[in-house]
């Protein structure tokens, strides 16, 4: 079955044909904070293959959305209830489900989630040491994200590999890392939302929580100035005044080598906490914007992970492009970079609701 995989985000609305394994067409239709015009979608369809099946990509499950589900009468209404956890996306994703809805009214449609790849992680790493009622009441807990990418690289890792521990780091706008061991999640770097972990473009990622009670009771600010500046005006952008990690990585001024070093330190001591969930690691692999095509920061997260066995080639390193293993042949740890497609899993998990 050829499957259309909707990616919504808040600048485009990303759409791939997917028969099999491969996408076979693309177009990306510009939006406006999450808002496309109807005839743009329309024409935008119109230029693709015909489909059988519509897979969306939908950020956050909560507790109940734990696989892939088809989109009936009241699943979107619960779903619009979860996005106060990931308003940055949430709203974009169901605007997605909206437009694609209506401009393809008889295609089934499934939705897909970012959160249900790690809805099974183990207890310890799940929960949070909070009072008991905020999970009972609230359902606070790490829900984790990125999920549709952590499951298609660490597949294709194993494929490439064979190894069972595999450490997957998804750097893009939004960065994270996932410890997948024998195929199940058992550690992640994101939370309770996407903006808890690693250093990001616009994103903090972790923060001393003191930190966020300080500025409500200290200095004067309001719950929607921190939640906006952690979320828009944090990560890289904060550092080095620039959401790009190629200007930071070309720039030669303090500020862009600090933001770099922050960057690369959050990387690195993410990456050995993912090992250390799985007694090791056999496959480090770098997906994602940043990930596949920022060659400064693999060597430079690699150079500080000898002690796990991560050795990159820097020449290899450096040519890449695309897929490939950079490591050095024979390291202990193998390295790959892999092309992001979470088209490809979106296309996988609607097939596995709907066949075909």
């Amino acid at each position: 079955m050829r499957v259309l995989a909707v990616n919504a985000g808040s600048s485009s609305l990303k759409l791939s044909v997917v028969e099999g394994a491969a996408p076979v067409a693309e177009v990306s239709v510009p939006a406006d904070r999450g808002v496309w015009e109807r005839a743009a979608v329309e024409e935008a369809l119109a230029g693709l293959p015909e489909v059988g099946a519509v897979g969306h990509r939908v950020v956050h499950g909560g507790r109940e959305f734990v696989a892939p589900v088809r989109l009936e009468a009241g699943v979107v209404e619960r779903l619009r209830a979860l996005a106060g956890l990931a308003p940055l996306h949430q709203p974009a994703s169901l605007a997605g489900i909206e437009v694609v809805g209506r401009a393809l009214p008889g295609v089934a449609a499934v939705a897909c989630f970012d959160t249900a790849f790690h809805a099974d992680l183990p207890e310890e790493a799940a929960r949070y040491a909070v009072p008991e009622r905020w999970w009972r009441e609230w359902g606070v807990r790490r829900y984790g994200f990125h999920g549709l990418s952590h499951a298609y690289a660490s597949r294709r890792a194993v494929e490439w590999t064979g190894g069972e521990r595999v450490v997957v780091a998804h750097l893009g706008s939004g960065a994270s890392l996932s410890a997948v061991l024998r195929g199940r999640c058992v550690d992640t770097t994101m939370g309770f939302t996407p903006l808890e972990g690693l250093v990001m473009a616009t994103r903090s990622g972790t923060v001393d929580p003191g930190l966020v009670v300080w500025l409500q009771e200290w200095a004067g600010l309001s719950a929607g100035q921190v939640r906006e500046a952690l979320e828009e005006r944090s990560g890289l952008v904060g550092l080095a005044g620039t959401a790009d990690m190629r200007e930071v990585v070309e720039r030669r001024d303090a500020a862009a080598v600090l933001a770099l070093g922050v960057y690369v330190h959050r990387l690195r001591a993410g990456v050995a906490a993912m090992a250390a969930a799985m007694g090791g690691v056999d496959t480090l692999v770098f997906t994602g914007g940043v990930g596949e095509n920022a060659a400064v920061v693999r060597g430079e997260a690699a150079r500080g992970l000898g002690f796990l066995g991560v050795e990159v080639d820097p020449v290899v390193n450096a040519g890449v492009r695309g897929e490939g293993e950079v490591g050095v042949p024979g390291a202990s740890v193998r390295s790959l970079v892999v092309r992001a497609r979470e088209d490809v899993e979106i296309a996988r998990g609607v097939r596995g609701v709907l066949g075909g």
